[in-house]
This record gives C-alpha cells, sequence and structure tokens, in this order.
C-alpha cells in the first residue's frame, strides 16, 4: 500500500508548529508520508475556515485528522496506522480517550462502516473507560437508525463474548436498534450465566417491537 499522504496548517505566532513541520518533513524524506502539503493559515484562512480548524499545529495524515502538539514517534505511528487495517479502529479509541466525542460522531455520520470498527474496541479487555461510555453514548445517539440496524449481525456476535461486560453492552445496544430482528439474540441471553446479561436483555426485550407487529 503507498505512503499515505499529509496536510499541515500552521501559523507563523505557532510555538509548536516548526516542531510538527520538522517532524512531517523527515517522515517524507524517508517515505514514510508520500507528500506533504503545508498551509499557512495567515496567508490562507480560507482553508482553516473549511476544514472546521480553530487552532493550530492541525494536521491529517491519510485519513486520520490529529490536533496539538505530535512527537515525530506519534507522527510515525499514524503514517504507518494508515495503512493498517486496523488503524481507523486505533484512531476512534484515541479520539475518544483525548475526549474526542463530537469528533468520533460526525465521523460515523459521515462513514458508517465505521461504526463496526468502533464496537470491535469493546472487545479489548484493556478499553479505558472512558473509552467504553464514549461508544455507548455513540450508540444511543444512534437509536432506531439504519446504522445501527445494520450492525445487528456485530452486535449478535458481541453477545456471545467470553466477558459479561461486552454481553451487557451487547444486549443494551440489541434493544436500541428497535428492530425485531435483535429478539432472538436477547431471548437466548435470558439464559446467560451471569445476572447481570439477563437483566440487560429482559429489560431491551420490553422495548422491542412485539413478535409479528
Amino acid at each position: 500500500m503507498p505512503s499515505p499522504d499529509a496536510l499541515l496548517l500552521l501559523a507563523p505566532t505557532c510555538p509548536h508548529c516548526p516542531a510538527v513541520l520538522d517532524g512531517l518533513a523527515k517522515l517524507v524524506k524517508e517515505g514514510v508520508v508520500g507528500r506533504l502539503e503545508v498551509i499557512n493559515i495567515a496567508m490562507h484562512p480560507e482553508r482553516a475556515a473549511a476544514l472546521g480548524v480553530r487552532s493550530v499545529p492541525w494536521m491529517r495524515i491519510g485519513p486520520f485528522e490529529l490536533q496539538g502538539v505530535r512527537p515525530p514517534a506519534e507522527l510515525r505511528l499514524w503514517a504507518e496506522r494508515a495503512a493498517h487495517p486496523r488503524g481507523m479502529a486505533e484512531y476512534l479509541e484515541q479520539m475518544l480517550a483525548e475526549g474526542g466525542l463530537a469528533k468520533v460522531e460526525g465521523i460515523i455520520a459521515a462513514e458508517p462502516a465505521h461504526f463496526d470498527r468502533l464496537l470491535g474496541l469493546l472487545e479489548s479487555p484493556q478499553l479505558p473507560l472512558q473509552v467504553r461510555l464514549g461508544i455507548g453514548a455513540i450508540t444511543e445517539g444512534l437509536a432506531g437508525t439504519p446504522v445501527l440496524q445494520a450492525a445487528l449481525p456485530a452486535l449478535a456476535r458481541l453477545a456471545g463474548h467470553g466477558d459479561h461486560r461486552v454481553r451487557s453492552d451487547a444486549c443494551h445496544f440489541l434493544g436500541l436498534t428497535l428492530s425485531g430482528e435483535a429478539r432472538p439474540t436477547l431471548e437466548a441471553c435470558l439464559a446467560d450465566p451471569h445476572p447481570e446479561v439477563r437483566e440487560i436483555a429482559a429489560e431491551a426485550l420490553e422495548g422491542l417491537p412485539a413478535p409479528g407487529g
């Protein structure tokens, strides 16, 4: 896979921009980044406005948008992740860990296929609580939507996960689909060995359409 391109927005008064520029330029020299476009927002404020950028340094490496000081090692990591199948999932996790809930919501709205990658993060036993809560908030915001209903197969798989916390989340999210297609999985979870899963499955079933309805 070819090296990703990068875009950097900077300003003359920004004390951190030179270091980020230097880090990205070195990645271009090494071939880790294919091309680097640099924009001085003092000269081209319209580009910052079009991208919704309010502070610099701001950069995009492949599909990943990043803001603030990023050391050379992290810049390299994101360039390498751009070519990795799990790269987007790792990006979504970091954005939520940094408090970027609205950012991730925007990504899912623009590319709903990334929602399954978001759900897949729940399988990590070391997932930070803030990330888990963020996934829950995003999923609740998608209640009853085609995006969440399209994730029924992924949720059904998570309902059989070895960790009861993942099964509980899956049951809650299955209820949020408001789809009768979630009923068989939730009914099976009524016999789950963990009481929390059984309770959440029962509550989720109450919010689903009646069979045949």
